[in-house]
């Protein structure tokens, strides 16, 4: 049941601890601060050198493109004919971008009756299933490059992306039917590094010289980092690497810049209440929720590590920490958290242990494998 359904802000929670004093919930619990939310998207609002979206595939929940809507985003990344229909639904009058690369001709035909007036392409293949359908006035088409760049914690280039020779061919087919001709590429999940966009942008000045086009725009699409461990990713110095190689790369003529956050934008604004199982034997952690519910993403990621270890009466655990081996309630021996976590060595069975950060590619990734998963979602006026 999704936040809209359950929460209004008058509803909301003080904090994850007051939750649990409350409560006692036995199914985990996903919890979301709108006003953590909305400062977060004001920050990419004053700092990003171009138009900021939101990638709605991190989580579509109703509550999160609300607050996204009255913080001041008016555009979105969709990927499908639902999220098309969602946004249509929320926001009539914000810019759609359906920027998955592949789809079905039932896909483009749903998208055209939808209005939707901006695309990307790959390859030759999908561009001229676009061409057979989609109406060149007014409508932008951005081909989408491949690039080798640092810091992320996995890429996309083995899925998307077209070489920059098949991507120069691509500009120049787009230019030359008439569409608006733009240029698009993707640092990959949880990118920290700012050469990675820099590398992009200039791989993109390459790519218009070679084709003899001006790209009307570039959206560099999405890869900026939330706060999963440690100190928080520096937002700040990579706006201005963005700005500063736009500038180095085109000259007194550039694109107009995009940026299509999902993670970067939603994930800070949840923490994932779940519940200790068992301690077997004074070692290994069993939790009520795992790699087939809230924490799914988990063993492709890297654990989450900005954590709080609390008792049924909401008070933190203080105890030296140790290493533990944490596994998920299922049946399945790969429900388990990668590596281990460090958690203080008075943890006890009914304890809560607090994810921060949890709101990309969660809930909605979330199952009912086993049985499980059921999970509760509830408003707080802080996360921390």
């Amino acid at each position: 049941m999704g936040l809209t359904e359950r929460n209004g802000p008058k509803a909301a929670w003080e904090n994850p601890a007051q939750i649990i004093r409350v409560l006692a919930p036995e199914n985990p619990v996903m919890v979301f601060d709108a006003a953590r939310l909305r400062r977060v998207a004001r920050r990419f609002l004053k700092g990003f050198p171009g138009m900021v979206t939101y990638a709605v595939k991190a989580n579509p929940d109703e509550a999160v493109i609300r607050t996204l809507i009255a913080a001041g985003i008016r555009g979105f990344d969709v990927a499908s004919p639902y999220e098309i229909d969602l946004i249509g639904r929320l926001s009539p009058q914000a810019a759609r971008h359906y920027h998955n690369p592949v789809r079905s001709q039932m896909d483009i035909a749903h998208a055209v009756g939808a209005g939707v007036r901006c695309w990307s392409v790959d390859s030759l293949t999908e561009l001229h299933k676009l061409f057979d359908r989609v109406p060149a006035e007014g409508c932008e088409i951005s081909a989408r490059f491949k690039a080798q760049l640092p810091g992320a914690a996995y890429d996309f280039n083995s899925k998307f992306g077209a070489s920059p020779e098949v991507t120069a061919e691509l500009l120049r087919q787009i230019a030359g039917r008439g569409y608006v001709p733009s240029l698009t590429f993707h640092p990959g999940t949880q990118c920290s590094d700012p050469r990675a966009w820099e590398a992009g942008i200039r791989a993109a000045a390459v790519i218009c010289r070679e084709a003899g086009v001006r790209a009307r725009r570039l959206n560099l699409g999405g890869g900026y980092p939330s706060h999963r461990t440690g100190r928080a990713p520096d937002l700040t110095a990579i706006f201005h690497a963005i700005a500063g190689a736009t500038a180095a790369a085109f000259g007194s003529d550039p694109p107009q810049l995009v940026c299509e956050p999902g993670r970067g934008l939603c994930a800070d604004a949840f923490s994932l209440i779940t519940r200790i199982k068992a301690v077997r034997d004074g070692g290994d952690i069993f939790l009520n929720d795992g790699t087939y519910g809230g924490l799914s993403e988990l063993p492709v990621m890297g654990n989450l590590t900005r954590l709080d270890l609390l008792t049924p009466t909401g008070e933190r655990r203080m105890g030296a920490l140790r290493p533990r081996t944490v596994f998920g309630p299922t049946c399945d021996s790969i429900d388990r958290l990668p590596g281990e976590l460090l958690l203080p060595e008075d943890v006890a069975e009914g304890d809560y242990l607090v994810f921060h950060g949890a709101g990309a590619y969660s809930t909605v990734t979330n199952t009912r494998f086993n049985g499980f998963g059921q999970m509760q979602h509830l408003s707080v006026r802080t996360v921390l």
